[in-house]
């Protein structure tokens, strides 16, 4: 069964922890100085949010899978779409180890697909191919 995944960057992490937390009517899954997750099943999302702001209110939407099948699935729906991917097999990010995919779609919205293996102590840093992809993305930047 497929999650949807909103991440947000965010100002004061404490204040939108506690926003959320009010919000969702249950506190982070996972929790950091930089970073808090909620996976909720009502509604099933994937809510993330970060203060490693390097764009102002930067957004990015995503379908997180259960397993690498559904990970080719969904990828194979995005090249069917004429839209350009990037894949990152065993890519850390916000403190998890995952598969992912990336593209923009026609509003230069990003979207990623990703399978999580499990947690890491590092949040994880950018390739260079995605940096460009969040760059050229940006509207008005």
């Amino acid at each position: 069964m497929k999650r949807i995944h909103i991440g947000l960057d965010v100002q004061d992490l404490a204040k939108s922890v506690r926003f959320y937390t009010d919000l969702f009517g249950a506190p982070p899954t996972l929790e950091k100085s930089d970073y808090a997750k909620w996976l909720l099943d009502d509604p099933r999302v994937n809510f993330s949010i970060s203060s490693r702001c390097r764009f102002e209110q930067d957004v990015h939407f995503g379908i997180q899978v259960e397993n690498t099948e559904e990970l080719n699935e969904v990828t194979e729906r995005l090249q069917q779409a004429g839209r350009e991917v990037l894949e990152e097999p065993g890519t850390v990010c916000c403190y998890h180890q995952s598969d992912k995919t990336w593209t923009l779609d026609p509003n230069n919205v990003r979207w990623e697909t990703f399978h999580t293996h499990g947690e890491t102590s590092q949040f994880g840093a950018e390739s260079k191919e995605l940096e460009t992809m969040r760059e050229g993305g940006k509207c008005c930047s």
